[in-house]
């Protein structure tokens, strides 16, 4: 089975982020945040496909400005005054391996096609390769999604069916993908079927795939050695792979038990009394289980808040370092200024008088 994932993220204010950044950095290009001056450069970035360049798609009856990566996103990001504002969305998709490149760019343009037509917001494709120390398998498409709806006079009602969760409208995205996704691979003629349902859900017993992210990845590039991230991730794979041995080990103990009751004529009640034991047992493993993965999940979200802090602060520092650099250059040159008209001056003079004092 081909590999699937789509995940759906925003990117707020609250969290230190920007839309302008991201676009920035997902499409390997340059942008001028006009909000608050900041430049976001990532020309330099591997691993973004620029053969064809990321795209842009667009309601019908757009302004022509949008046309434009760096006009797009900054007229997104003035739309929202509040400082904890949710200034874009990004759906993250895995695109199969088992396609060739050009199906796998019209897969994700397919995605992002649709998402126009239901929701009028504008979306940004940009299509990333496997990275070079990872799994080159992990071909994966980022589309960057508006968080109003755009218009013929700019950006206009925020598109909230996307942030309820009751909605469904997160799930129906899930679904829809796969539906996408294995048309694409039956076209190709591929055997290959991909499945949005949980592996819960599907009765497949194994853990999930898990995602490093851009900055544990990219840590990993460049010093060639495992992340913390990677490190953390592997010794709670570990830890839940232990749990749920330890308690199929039970629930296999009572199920087995359960089946000597009733083929045995012996002492049922004491069968029964040690059957209920293990029942307890395995669930108060499960308990232990939730208990610890819930824990693991509020560590994750706490680390998240302190990066995000750090990032932010981080990005106070620089804007503070720039200004202080642009007020030197200022003070320097008014100094520069003022000795040349010093010297203007005394040269005048020296001319006046018909030739330099002696």
């Amino acid at each position: 089975m081909a590999i699937y994932h789509l995940s759906v993220k925003t990117i707020s204010r609250s969290a230190g982020r920007s839309v302008t950044a991201a676009a920035a950095y997902r499409a390997a290009e340059k942008i001028i945040d006009e909000r608050t001056g900041e430049i976001h450069d990532y020309t330099h970035k591997q691993g973004v496909e620029k053969e064809p360049p990321p795209r842009l798609f667009l309601p019908p009856g757009s302004p022509d400005w949008a046309n434009d990566r760096a006009a797009l996103w900054n007229a997104a990001e003035q739309s929202e005054t509040r400082k904890n504002s949710t200034v874009g969305r990004e759906f993250e998709i895995a695109l199969p391996a088992e396609l060739n490149a050009e199906q796998r760019r019209h897969l994700a343009y397919a995605l992002a096609a649709e998402i126009v037509a239901r929701h009028q917001c504008a979306v940004d494709v940009a299509i990333h390769a496997p990275g070079k120390g990872g799994d080159n398998r992990n071909h994966h498409a980022h589309v960057l999604c508006s968080t109003r709806r755009l218009g013929p006079l700019g950006f206009h009602e925020k598109t909230r069916e996307l942030d309820e969760v009751k909605q469904g409208e997160v799930v129906r995205w899930r679904e829809r993908f796969a539906i996408i996704q294995n048309r694409f691979l039956r076209e190709a003629g591929l055997p290959e079927r991909v499945d949005h349902r949980s592996l819960e859900d599907q009765g497949i017993d194994r853990l999930p795939t898990v995602h490093l992210g851009p900055a544990a990845t990219n840590y990993e590039r460049r010093t060639g050695q495992p992340s913390q991230r990677r490190i953390e991730l592997e010794q709670e794979i570990a830890e839940r792979l232990g749990r749920a041995r330890r308690l199929g080990q039970l629930e296999r103990q009572s199920a087995s038990l359960e089946r000597g009751i009733i083929d045995t004529s012996g002492d049922l009640a004491a069968a029964q009394q040690q059957h209920a034991g293990l029942q307890q047992t395995a669930s108060a493993g499960r308990a232990e289980f939730r208990a610890r993965f819930a824990e693991r999940q509020q560590e994750k979200a706490e680390q998240a808040r302190r990066q995000a802090e750090a990032e932010k602060t981080r990005q106070v520092a620089e804007i503070a370092r720039q200004a202080q650099v642009q007020k030197q250059a200022e003070i320097e040159r008014q100094q520069q200024a003022q000795e040349e008209a010093e010297a203007k001056a005394k040269q005048k003079l020296e001319n006046d008088r018909g030739g330099p004092s002696r």
